[in-house]
C-alpha cells in the first residue's frame, strides 16, 4: 500500500486493509476493498474520508441500489399491478429472495450487508462531494448471468436461490469470513459461480470491466489540469480485477460501459417452440372437427379443460381467491388468441384487485418470506407465488392437451 496523501500517522483501522492507488489520465483512484459484512471495512471507509482529501466518492452501487439504501421503505410502495403489467414479476421476486439471503448475513454478523457503502454515501455528502454510481444495475447482471449459462445450470441456480428461501441452519462462521472476501452477488451463487467460467464473468469480471470504464467516463466529464483524487469503495473480490483494467483498458470508456450495460437479447427457440405447438394443437383440432364434430368438441374440450385445469390448479396451490382461480381457469386456454399479459398475470392481478396487500404485509414482507409458509400468509408474496405457479401450470397444461389431442387422433 503507498504512502497516502495525509501526512499524519495511518490509523489503526486502515493498517491492513486493501488499498490500491491506481493513477490514469491526471486522476488519482484511492481504491479501498472492502467486506460488505464487516463493521471494520465502514470503520475504515469513515477513516479514509477523514484522513485524506478526496474530490469525489465512487461507490460499487448501481441506481437501483442505491436508491434502495436511501430509502429502505421503498419497496412498500410498489404497484403490484404495474409491477406484473410490466414482466418484473420475475425480477422482483428474485431480488426479494436475495434479500432474505442478506438478512440471514446480517442476523448473524451484526450488521447489514453494504453498510460500508451507505457511509461512503454518507461521507461524500456531508462533505459535498459529488457521488459516482459506477456498478450496473444488479437487474442487467442477473438477466446477462442467466442468459450466459446452460440450460441445466439454470436449475441449479433456481433451486440455489429457493434453497437460500427455507435455509434454516445458521451460516457457518467459516463461510462468512469467505463472504467478506467476496462480491454480495458472487456470494449469493457462490457455488455456481467458481464452477462456471461464464457465470463469474457475468458477475465478476464484466462488472471489473464496467466500474473500470464507469470511473474514465465520469473523470472524463470534468476535465481539469490540477490531478484529482477520487475515492473507490468496491468489494475486495473486484479489487484486483479493477485496477487491472483501469490502467489497461484503452478503448472509449462510454462505447465499453454501453455494451456491458445492454440487456441480453431474448432467446426465441422458446417462443417458436410455443408458438409450433400451439399452431400445432389447433391443427389437430381443426382436423378433429373436419373428421366430425362430436371428435372436434372433444379434443376442444380437452384443450380448454387441460390448460383451463392445470393453471386453475397452480393458483389453488398458492392459496388464491376463488376469483383468482377462475380467472386463470378462464385465461389460459384463450392465451394463443390474447398476446401480452400471460394467464399468471391476469390470476396475479384478480388476486391483487380481490386480497388488496395491507401496509402491514409491506411491513412484514421481507421476514414473512424468509419461512416457506410466508409465501402464503403475506399477500404480497401470495400474489408474487401465484403469478408463478398459474404461469408454471399454464405451460404444463399445453404440453398435456398437445399430447392428448394427438393421441385421440391416431
Amino acid at each position: 500500500m503507498s504512502v497516502p496523501e495525509s501526512t499524519s500517522p495511518l490509523p489503526a483501522v486502515l493498517q491492513d486493509q486493501p488499498i490500491e492507488r491506481v493513477t490514469r489520465d491526471g486522476v488519482e483512484y484511492v481504491v479501498l476493498g472492502t467486506a460488505h459484512v464487516s463493521r471494520t471495512s465502514m470503520e475504515a471507509v469513515e477513516a479514509l474520508l477523514d484522513h485524506e482529501h478526496f474530490d469525489a466518492v465512487a461507490v460499487e452501487l448501481c441506481d437501483s441500489r442505491a436508491q434502495g439504501m436511501r430509502d429502505p421503505e421503498a419497496f412498500k410502495r410498489m404497484d403490484l399491478f404495474q409491477v406484473i403489467r410490466q414482466g418484473k414479476a420475475g425480477m422482483v421476486a428474485a431480488s426479494l429472495v436475495l434479500s432474505t439471503f442478506q438478512k440471514r448475513l446480517a442476523e448473524q454478523s451484526g450488521i447489514q450487508p453494504g453498510a460500508e457503502m451507505k457511509a461512503a454515501m454518507e461521507g461524500a455528502a456531508a462533505r459535498n462531494l459529488p457521488l459516482w454510481l459506477i456498478d450496473r444495475e444488479v437487474g442487467t447482471t442477473l438477466k446477462r448471468a442467466w442468459h450466459n449459462v446452460g440450460f441445466w445450470q439454470r436449475f441449479g441456480l433456481l433451486g440455489g436461490l429457493l434453497a437460500s428461501v427455507f435455509e434454516r441452519e445458521e451460516i457457518e462462521p467459516g463461510e462468512i469470513e469467505k463472504l467478506k472476501q467476496g462480491d454480495m452477488l458472487e456470494s449469493a451463487f457462490s457455488e455456481f459461480a467458481s464452477e462456471s467460467k461464464p457465470l463469474y464473468q457475468s458477475l465478476i469480471g464484466e462488472r471489473d470491466a464496467y466500474m473500470a470504464a464507469r470511473l474514465r467516463e465520469e473523470a472524463a466529464r470534468k476535465p481539469s489540469a490540477e490531478p484529482r483524487r477520487v475515492l473507490v469503495v468496491i468489494g475486495a473480490g473486484h479489487l484486483k480485477g479493477m485496477c487491472e483494467l483501469l490502467r489497461e483498458q484503452r478503448d472509449d470508456p462510454a462505447t465499453i460501459a454501453a455494451d456491458l450495460a445492454r440487456s441480453p437479447p431474448k432467446a426465441r427457440w422458446p417462443k417458436w417452440l410455443a408458438v409450433g405447438l400451439v399452431l400445432a394443437v389447433f391443427a389437430a383440432i381443426a382436423f378433429a372437427f373436419h373428421r366430425n364434430a362430436a371428435l372436434g368438441t372433444q379434443v376442444l374440450t380437452a384443450w380448454v379443460l387441460f390448460t383451463g385445469g392445470f393453471a386453475a390448479l397452480g393458483a389453488v396451490a398458492a392459496g388464491a381467491h376463488p376469483l383468482s382461480i377462475l380467472a386463470a381457469f378462464i385465461a389460459a386456454p384463450i392465451k394463443p388468441f390474447r398476446p401480452g399479459i400471460p394467464a399468471g398475470g391476469i390470476s396475479a392481478m384478480a388476486e391483487a384487485w380481490v386480497r388488496r396487500p395491507r401496509v402491514a404485509d409491506f411491513d412484514t414482507l421481507r421476514d414473512d418470506i424468509v419461512h416457506w409458509s410466508g409465501w402464503w400468509k403475506n399477500r404480497v408474496a401470495r400474489t408474487l407465488l401465484n403469478f408463478f405457479l398459474v404461469s408454471l401450470g399454464t405451460i404444463v397444461g399445453e404440453y398435456s392437451a398437445g399430447i392428448h389431442i394427438v393421441r385421440s387422433l391416431f
